[in-house]
């Protein structure tokens, strides 16, 4: 999608608040060199010299990619690109060397704590999906270049949101302990997932499930992403509550593919 953007789009909005193009691309490129750094054994040299500036200040994410992104402010567009492209092949390459006991139990310090690697990889999947489509809305590139969805993004993105449930729910402030919820997808992406609301909760193999969501799998993905507002998907019907609407709503509404 990217060789093919027209080359004036790089400097223009994305469809990502406050960001152009060539933003998302800076962003990109930051994230994937520190995630690059971490897998191949190496420090993350940009991640730890923003956390020391830190002087004990929490860290916060909206903090560390805006100032990833401004310090890119006078790179060429293409240098932009290049990096981003060297990180992420080297990010999947030392990926692929990894041993079955590291991708078991390899953690690696990230943004918000240590993740295993297995998480890592994915989040950087789902990344690439999101900022994809947040390009491509202005960047000239039609939707259907790539002959519609992939399924492998848009699965992975909705898969992390159902698995940060417990997380985004807790954070947002709601106790849904002993609930669960049931998700099934069809289309690009498509899935079905059973997946308890409170840390560490499993629902057993003939549990129940609370509520439901049912519908499209690309257009979850995007609401996940936070790119797609759920009421008019609910209004359209293209996704359908069930059970306890509420509940079923409220995670609706929480979900979210990213820290």
């Amino acid at each position: 999608m990217i060789q093919f953007a027209e080359p004036d789009t790089w400097d223009k909005p994305s469809a990502a608040p406050g960001w152009w193009n060539r933003d998302v691309m800076a962003h990109l490129a930051a994230a994937d060199t520190a995630a690059a750094q971490l897998v191949a054994g190496e420090p993350a040299q940009e991640l730890d010299e923003f956390r020391a500036q830190l002087n004990g200040r929490g860290f916060v994410t909206d903090e560390w990619n805006a100032w990833t992104v401004n310090r890119r402010a006078e790179m060429q567009t293409r240098a932009l690109i290049d990096t981003w492209g060297t990180a992420a092949e080297s990010l999947l390459e030392h990926a692929a060397r990894l041993s079955d006991d590291a991708w078991r139990d390899a953690r690696f310090p990230w943004l918000a704590g240590d993740i295993a690697v297995t998480y890592l990889v994915q989040a950087r999947v789902v990344e690439w999906f999101l900022h994809g489509e947040d390009m491509r809305a202005t960047n000239g590139v039609a939707p259907g270049w790539q002959f519609g969805w992939q399924h492998w993004p848009v699965h992975l993105t909705i898969d992390l949101g159902v698995r940060m449930l417990p997380w985004t729910l807790a954070e947002a402030g709601h106790d849904l302990s002993g609930r669960s919820v049931k998700i099934e997808v069809d289309g690009p992406g498509q899935g079905e997932w059973h997946w308890g609301l409170g840390a560490g909760e499993v629902p057993g193999p003939n549990a129940h499930a609370d509520a439901s969501i049912v519908g499209r799998a690309p257009q979850l993905a995007l609401v996940a992403g936070k790119r797609i507002d759920p009421d008019a998907l609910l209004e359209s019907g293209i996704l359908v509550l069930g059970g306890d609407t509420a509940v079923a709503e409220l995670v609706l509404r929480t979900m979210r593919a990213y820290v």
